[in-house]
């Protein structure tokens, strides 16, 4: 056995750990906890089937916590999605720029269509993708019968997925998924909210609930959600300050 190997590798690690946000003391009670459990686990584990050599060593020190982790937003908000686009029934579903693994599910249960300026290398049945700008779908006008595009409007122009630098990159996104929407066609949209227009540089923009009622004109709401830290609601309250709001239109 090379021990200097085996402590180089170790070493690596311990340095690796040390980028995280974690406090000091915090990131070596976990990593000697660590070395710990694999000391133990070696004793358990001897004579039998697998091998565990220092160099296939891979500390995950931040999962063991008292609660499931989980990005709230991304969880309602793709929860609420997916429900509208099954009760809805579409013979082919397009959607632009959302996460994948959403849209890989709906795919299961409709065909679904998925554009961005970003391939995307993946082969699934009823999956296919359409690399395109939202600011110049590659659709005809009134062609489209069901859209959805979550957490993506609020990018649009900030350069953060390598897009052009636009102030009015959010307006012209909307206007454009407008254009391609099918006469009684189902739009499915969230956007962050905020008691005013304001812009987090590079990461998104946040919006007042009356200007994106305003933007989606003469699009017919059918259902508004928002979602405020950990829980859904039916109603929009100011109050409650920065949250995530769930729109679907329907064009009349």
């Amino acid at each position: 056995m090379n021990y200097k190997n085996n402590y180089l590798r170790i070493l690596k690690l311990y340095l690796r750990l040390l980028k995280n946000d974690y406090s000091f003391f915090k990131k070596n009670k976990l990593f000697f906890g660590f070395l710990r459990d694999l000391k133990y686990y070696k004793e358990l584990d001897r004579g039998r089937h697998f091998s565990l050599t220092p160099e296939k060593l891979k500390p995950c020190l931040f999962d063991r916590t008292t609660e499931t982790p989980i990005d709230y937003v991304y969880f309602y908000q793709d929860a609420w999605c997916a429900k509208k686009i099954f009760k809805n029934k579409p013979g082919r579903h397009y959607d632009i720029g959302s996460k994948l693994e959403l849209i890989g599910i709906i795919s299961q249960f409709t065909p679904t269509t998925t554009i961005d300026i970003r391939p995307a290398n993946l082969e699934l049945e009823n999956f296919s993708f359409a690399q395109g700008d939202v600011l110049r779908l590659p659709f005809e006008d009134d062609s489209l019968l069901s859209i959805s595009s979550i957490c993506v409007i609020e990018h649009i122009g900030l350069g953060r997925y390598g897009d052009a630098l636009d102030p009015l990159g959010s307006e012209k996104a909307i206007a454009e998924i407008k254009r391609v929407l099918k006469a009684n066609g189902d739009l499915y949209v969230s956007l962050p909210i905020y008691p005013e227009n304001i812009i987090c540089f590079n990461a998104h923009r946040a919006f007042r609930r009356d200007y994106i009622l305003k933007l989606f004109q003469p699009l017919k709401l059918i259902e508004e959600k928002y979602i405020y830290k950990n829980r859904m609601f039916d109603n929009y309250d100011e109050a409650k300050g920065f949250g995530t709001g769930l729109f679907y239109f329907k064009k009349q």
